[in-house]
């Protein structure tokens, strides 16, 4: 039996989704264990593209059984159309598809409170979706928050949605904006999703504990990345949740003891969407370059993504932070037209070379990326279905990451598809 965590290793949208769909033929459980449906986990398979926001990337596969756990924030809306669009296409959900009880829920007034916060902060934007994700996170810490249970009752749906809004209000008065004046909708509609998600919502850290006690083997899939981590991130340039390996315990239920693998995903090279600092970004047409054969560009918004060389002095600290004892690389084959490669291995601060990863905002706004360059292959990639098929310049390429990082790559993926992939367990 094996539960292995699926991490993203830097500042999210590593590809995630891809690598839980390729590991998933050889489990029986995936879980989603944090955020919401800001994230966009992108899949192609047989031709199709298809991005999934709150189901798990396990779904494609017939015999796996799809957890969405306590530690994510619902919008339950998005989720029942997410789930008819891929009823659409045959999927089915019937004693497939389990909704932790604990889990918090989205409203309207999250995703209101959500966009006038941002709309208010100037110069100090997150960067945020909008989707009410860290207002309900917000309610969850102050206790106020509605779980998917409380959908189920009426009654205390009713009184919980009432003092909320009330709540809400006055923020929204203390920034001059207009308060909600739709209670009894926003009821109504959370009643009808509570009828809609019955047969689906049920005690999820149980069944998973007792999955695991089976022997059976099981994914975690986080969402977002380690650097936007709200403890362990670039601060307060972060997700409002735990995308590292201390968060799929936490939400999923299931014990640590129980954790076998920690997988980290890292691009062959660094993006980042929104506000925060981003040591190796680049401002010019290579990062542009970047941008368009990676096609980078949001998931879930479509907002353009930001690009610089691999910093592996930021996935060292990922490495860290969450025991990463393996790796996947993806989007190698972005980089098969460029002349040189570069890889950050340090910075420079004030004059001198360190190769920490620092949390103070201001240290990192002023280190410089210090790089060591390799030669580009020119050479295309996504044919190749084993490490030995790679031109030499990746091999050394690749080498200098685990040496660095002193972690195998054991998946590499050269493409999108499900069949770009090198495996090398």
């Amino acid at each position: 039996m094996s539960i292995r965590i699926i991490i993203g290793a830097q500042w999210g949208d590593e590809g995630k989704g891809k690598i839980v769909d390729q590991l998933s033929s050889q489990v029986q459980q995936v879980v989603r264990y944090q955020g919401g449906a800001n994230a966009g986990h992108t899949l192609k398979i047989n031709g199709e593209t298809f991005v999934l926001h709150l189901i798990p990337s396990g779904i494609f596969q017939d015999h796996v059984q799809c957890t969405i756990g306590n530690g994510v924030v619902i919008d339950p809306e998005a989720l029942i159309n997410e789930m008819k669009a891929l009823e659409a296409l045959g999927i089915q959900f019937k004693d497939r598809l389990s909704i932790s009880e604990t889990a918090h829920v989205i409203l309207e007034y999250h995703k209101v409170l959500d966009r006038a916060k941002e709309h208010t902060a100037g110069g100090s934007k997150i960067g945020t979706t909008g989707r009410g994700i860290g207002p309900a996170y917000s309610h969850k810490t102050a206790r106020i928050g509605i779980r998917m249970m409380d959908l189920l009752d009426p009654s205390l749906l009713k009184e919980k949605i009432y003092r909320n809004i009330d709540e809400v209000n006055s923020a929204l008065k203390m920034m001059h904006q207009v308060p909600i004046d739709n209670a009894e909708d926003i009821l109504q509609q959370a009643l009808d999703w509570g009828q809609t998600l019955e047969p689906y919502i049920t005690d999820t850290s149980k069944r998973l504990y007792n999955s695991w006690k089976k022997g059976e083997h099981l994914l975690l899939e986080g969402a977002q990345g380690s650097l936007l981590d709200l403890d362990h991130g670039t601060y307060p340039y972060v997700t409002s949740s735990s995308p590292t390996s201390g968060g799929a315990c936490i939400g999923t239920g299931l014990p640590p003891t129980s954790i076998t693998h920690v997988m980290g995903i890292a691009k062959a090279y660094c993006t980042r969407v929104g506000n925060g600092p981003f040591p190796t970004e680049l401002h010019d047409e290579i990062g542009e370059t970047l941008r368009k054969i990676g096609h980078e560009f949001g998931a879930t918004t479509g907002r353009p993504r930001r690009c610089g060389w691999l910093d592996l002095v930021a996935l060292a600290y990922a490495v860290r932070i969450n025991g990463i004892n393996e790796l996947t690389i993806t989007k190698l084959d972005v980089l098969d037209t460029f002349d040189h490669v570069h890889v950050c291995t340090a910075y420079e601060l004030d004059g001198e070379l360190i190769t920490d990863f620092p949390l103070r905002i201001e240290t990192l706004e002023r280190i410089r990326p210090v790089y060591e360059t390799f030669p580009g292959w020119k050479s295309p990639t996504r044919n190749c279905r084993h490490r030995d098929e790679l031109p030499s310049e990746v091999k050394s390429y690749l080498h200098r990451i685990e040496t660095y990082l002193e972690v195998p790559i054991k998946i590499i993926s050269t493409g999108p598809a499900r069949e770009e992939t090198i495996t090398c367990y």
